[in-house]
């Protein structure tokens, strides 16, 4: 399959299947478009009437061309993955990462939370030192041979249950050596309580730390606000910068959530750029259809205008020397994710797990709380296992939309908690984060493109 687009003065050919990215001119993108459909002479006579300039022997000079890169696998490449897909996941038995709820409760109030303000539509609750030493073992020993492990200290909000997170770190750090293993930490926090000692331990032991920040003080303060209502732009965005000037250069990401509310989205990811981050991150609010944070079909235009937007802006700051990330624009077009990467997924419910304050597993946080998602505990392990045959059916080829979709091989199927928020089941379609998904990869490539294309001369 291939995919075209024009986007920005650039005339985009992607090869679906081997990944291949063509920056063509326009006499031969349309020569590409008819290449399948019509014969040389058709061809030919379209394009010599179209573009007086060119000569037929342009044409099958181009047509020449074309043949060449299909038979080097770079265009019209046949797609032989879903196979695959279905096989190697379902034979995975290795869990490599845990998201682990330390905190049920936020010192926050953001309207929008999908974990109900921290409590995930039940109790309050903190995570003990014990549960959590479980989870860390029950993840050594389900990890096979796998050396890298993945933890996420989550919430709520992390930072309320400081000490235990500390206390687990250190347990990590003390079995490691002799599990043959290596830790990587990560923690979400949205910055109150983000002090010297907090910032001190993250940039020791965090291997990426995610600060929570909307962007604008009136598009943060908005919705995320304390339990009296006041905004809370004014006490986490010094701790933000304080951290990051310490961090030096270790991965963080701000993290924001744009709504019905801040469409112009870019302002707020211009802003944060303004207060001196550089790794950025914003996304799309999911909520239910009649909720006034809800992004409706009017919206949709105007979001992807925004994304176009950025796309150009940063290819400016990019050629100032003074480039930012963005994460859903970050696409190695010469070394991307490996295959079984890019057709299985995030590996939620299979490779990757949420553990509850009180050692409950769920496929991922955006399902804590679900009970017909509890997969198990983690001293018994997975014991429903119809639950999580479920997310190892979920790859790339699993929903009938996605089979045809150009976008497959990006998002290997989408995300299987908006597919269910939105439609009742994982194996459904979230469709407009879909399309806004389609939206975001055409900037990306046409962003990797344009910087490598003129980083080569």
């Amino acid at each position: 399959m291939v995919h075209q687009y024009k986007l920005d003065g650039y005339d985009i050919v992607l090869d679906t299947a081997s990944g291949s990215v063509h920056l063509v001119d326009d006499v031969a993108y349309d020569i590409i478009e008819m290449y399948k459909s019509r014969s040389a002479d058709e061809i030919c006579g379209e394009i010599c009437a179209k573009y007086p300039e060119v000569t037929r022997g342009d044409v099958l000079e181009c047509l020449d061309d074309i043949a060449g890169l299909e038979a080097a696998g770079k265009l019209f490449t046949p797609d032989d993955y879903e196979e695959l897909a279905g096989g190697r996941k379902a034979a995975s038995r290795v869990i490599k990462a845990l998201c682990l709820h330390v905190a049920h409760t936020c010192n926050l109030n953001c309207a929008y939370c999908f974990a109900s303000q921290g409590k995930y539509h039940g109790e309050r609750a903190l995570m003990s030192f014990e549960v959590g030493k479980r989870a860390l073992d029950f993840l050594v020993e389900n990890s096979g041979t796998r050396r890298n492990l993945e933890v996420d200290f989550f919430g709520g909000e992390p930072l309320m249950n400081w000490q235990v997170v500390k206390d687990l770190v250190a347990y990590a750090r003390s079995i490691e050596k002799d599990a043959g293993k290596n830790f990587r930490f990560t923690l979400t926090t949205n910055g109150v309580l983000l002090d010297d000692e907090v910032t001190d331990f993250c940039n020791r032991e965090m291997h990426n730390v995610v600060l929570s920040l909307d962007g604008r003080k009136e598009v943060n303060d908005r919705f995320r606000v304390d339990a009296a209502g006041h905004g809370s732009y004014e006490r986490i965005v010094p701790n933000f910068q304080r951290f990051v000037a310490k961090r030096g250069g270790k991965s963080y990401y701000m993290r924001g959530t744009y709504t019905h509310f801040n469409t112009d989205f870019t302002r707020d990811i211009f802003h944060m750029a303004d207060l001196g981050f550089t790794e950025l991150s914003m996304e799309p609010v999911v909520c239910a259809p009649g909720d006034p944070c809800a992004l409706t079909e009017e919206d949709f235009p105007v979001l992807c205008e925004q994304y176009e937007l950025l796309a150009r802006d940063m290819l400016r700051r990019w050629r100032e020397g003074k480039p930012i990330t963005f994460y859903h624009y970050m696409i190695d077009l010469k070394h991307g994710p490996c295959i079984y990467k890019r057709i299985t997924g995030c590996g939620s419910g299979t490779e990757y797990m949420a553990v509850t304050p009180w050692g409950e597993l769920f496929p991922c946080h955006q399902f804590v709380g679900d009970p017909k998602y509890s997969l198990g505990n983690i001293w018994d392990g997975v014991t429903n296992t119809a639950a999580q045959d479920e997310f190892r059916a979920c790859n790339a080829y699993s929903r009938p939309d996605c089979k045809d979709c150009w976008a497959r091989l990006y998002c290997s199927g989408g995300c299987a908690a908006n597919s269910y928020h939105a439609t009742g089941s994982i194996g459904g379609v979230y469709d407009y984060g879909c399309r806004l998904f389609k939206k975001r990869i055409e900037c990306a490539i046409m962003l990797q493109a344009a910087m490598e294309t003129e980083s080569e001369g």
